[in-house]
């Protein structure tokens, strides 16, 4: 079996349960209005974190060689309107590829629903990461994306 496939495969089926979720709970979800404020961390003032079976999921989607690094506190997969004209309404160029963190987070959302979804979650993807025997990480970000390798994210 291939760790690293089998690792994806259940992330994806947790995207799938988390989407779910929100769908059947929308009103304490909120309704994402994809205007891309949550995306400019620093401005909004919050944080994103991510764990190790998301960021090999992320991985193995962008092929490894397209991991931007965030600068200016923006996320770098995030594009300004005027090009948008190919990206089917979404400012997100990673949309179909995006954490749990981006999926839950809604500034209009229920603060309570969202915790006890992100919990839920991350429960999952520890689950993951005792199965497979991998570390677990939980971090922020700007800083996964500064340094990701497989190697390094899995360095304990």
């Amino acid at each position: 079996m291939n760790v690293n496939k089998e690792i994806v495969k259940r992330v994806k089926a947790i995207y799938e349960w988390l989407d779910e979720k929100i769908a059947a709970h929308q009103d304490a979800a909120g309704k994402c209005e994809v205007c891309g404020k949550c995306c400019d961390f620093e401005t909004f003032g919050h944080r994103l974190f991510v764990t190790t079976p998301e960021m090999l999921f992320f991985a193995d989607k962008l092929r490894d060689k397209n991991i931007k690094k965030i600068t200016g506190g923006r996320c770098s997969y995030q594009v300004e309107v005027s090009e948008m004209v190919s990206l089917s309404n979404h400012k997100c160029t990673v949309y179909d590829y995006r954490f749990a963190g981006c999926r839950i987070f809604c500034c209009k959302g229920d603060a309570r629903f969202q915790s006890d979804l992100t919990e839920a979650v991350i429960k999952k993807f520890k689950a993951i990461c005792d199965e497979f025997k991998i570390p677990y990480r939980y971090v922020d970000l700007p800083t996964a994306l500064q340094n990701f390798t497989a190697e390094n994210f899995f360095r304990h």
